[in-house]
C-alpha cells in the first residue's frame, strides 16, 4: 500500500476577532521554500498598516522536512508554535499559513495570543478541500541532448512526473515517479549510461 499524505487543494482564509484586535489568516499550498517568502511579502505589501504577519509552514521537499514558525514581533511561541499546531492538528504538509494581526489597542496577554492565532489559523484550514496525495520520489537527472529521444520514451514508460526540463547542450530533467518503480527505470537509464539521482 502506498504511502500517502494530506495538502489543501487551493488557498482559504480564516477570520477571528479579539478586543478589537483582528486576526486575518491565509493558508496556502506550497511545494518549495522558495515560495513562502513571496506569499509572506504580498501579504506584508497587502497589509502594510498592521502590525504583525505571524507565519508558520511544514514543506516536504525530496527528502527533507523544513519545518518553521514565525512570531514576527509578537512574544516567542505566542503566534508562530499555534499556527503551527493547527497545520499539524489537521495533518497537512506543503502547507503554510500566515495570519496577519491589526492591534486593537488592549493587550491580549501570551495565552491571548495564543488562542487567536490557532482559532484564526484553524477557521482558515477549516475551509479548505483537503486531498490525499500518494509520497513519490523526486529525482533528477542530467543527460546529453542527443539523448533526449530515448529519454523522453522511458520517462513515458514509466508514468513519469516531469516537474521541470531545461534543454540545453547537457540537459536536466527533474522528475516525480512512484517509489517503487524507481529502481526499474534507474536500471532502463544505466543502459543509457545515465544516472537520475533522487532530490530536487
Amino acid at each position: 500500500m502506498a504511502e500517502t499524505y494530506r495538502i489543501i487543494q487551493s488557498p482559504t482564509e480564516g477570520f477571528y476577532k479579539e478586543k478589537g484586535s483582528k486576526f486575518l489568516a491565509y493558508a496556502y499550498a506550497v511545494e518549495q521554500v522558495e515560495e513562502v517568502k513571496p506569499l509572506v511579502e504580498a501579504l506584508k505589501k497587502q497589509y502594510y498598516d498592521a502590525r504583525h504577519h505571524c507565519f508558520a509552514h511544514i514543506i516536504n521537499e525530496g527528502n527533507q522536512q523544513h519545518v518553521r514558525a514565525n512570531d514576527d514581533g509578537e512574544p516567542n511561541h505566542s503566534a508562530g508554535d499555534p499556527i503551527l499546531g493547527q497545520i499539524r492538528s489537521f495533518d497537512l504538509v506543503n502547507t503554510l499559513v500566515v495570519v496577519v494581526r491589526y492591534f486593537g489597542g488592549t493587550k491580549l496577554g501570551v495565552s491571548g495570543l495564543i488562542h487567536a492565532y490557532k482559532t484564526a489559523a484553524e477557521d482558515a484550514l477549516s475551509k479548505a478541500e483537503i486531498l490525499t496525495v500518494e509520497i513519490k520520489t523526486d529525482f533528477r537527472m542530467v543527460y546529453p541532448y542527443d539523448k533526449t529521444q530515448d529519454v523522453m520514451r522511458i520517462t513515458n514508460e514509466f508514468g513519469v512526473e516531469i516537474k521541470g526540463q531545461d534543454f540545453t547542450e547537457n540537459c536536466l530533467l527533474k522528475g516525480r515517479i512512484e517509489p517503487e518503480l524507481f529502481s526499474a527505470y534507474k536500471d532502463k537509464m544505466a543502459l543509457l549510461d545515465l544516472k537520475p539521482y533522487v532530490g530536487v
